[in-house]
């Protein structure tokens, strides 16, 4: 999108937005559990993988996904991932990730 002669930039010094088209034709879906985090200093790297109960049993946890993202990346991730946590923890209540709590404010009948 080129700039004409006459165009003001957006109040603010903001750029305009970007049109973007997502193509999610050769996309590939795993589901996770797991999530392991490591960093560089130009980059996050998240492991994901499935958390099953014989691997619990071998403290072994199978990791079939590896995430590599700049941190500019991971920061937006974060920021999208926190809004649709608090979206959901509005409609749906507050989620605790600690399993000892869970375990015990839910208890089995």
């Amino acid at each position: 999108m080129a700039d004409s002669p006459n165009s003001k930039p957006p109040a603010g010094g903001q750029q305009p937005a970007q049109q973007i088209t997502l193509d999610y034709s050769k996309a590939s879906t795993c589901y996770a559990n797991f999530c392991h985090v490591t960093t560089t200093p130009e980059e996050v790297v998240l492991y994901l993988g499935l958390n099953t109960p014989a691997e619990q049993s071998t403290g072994t946890v199978g990791i079939n996904q590896r995430l590599v993202l700049s941190y500019y990346t991971a920061k937006r991730l974060l920021g999208g991932l926190a809004r649709v946590v608090q979206h959901h923890e509005t409609e749906f209540g507050v989620l605790e990730t600690d399993v000892q709590k869970r375990s015990r404010s839910n208890p089995r009948p």
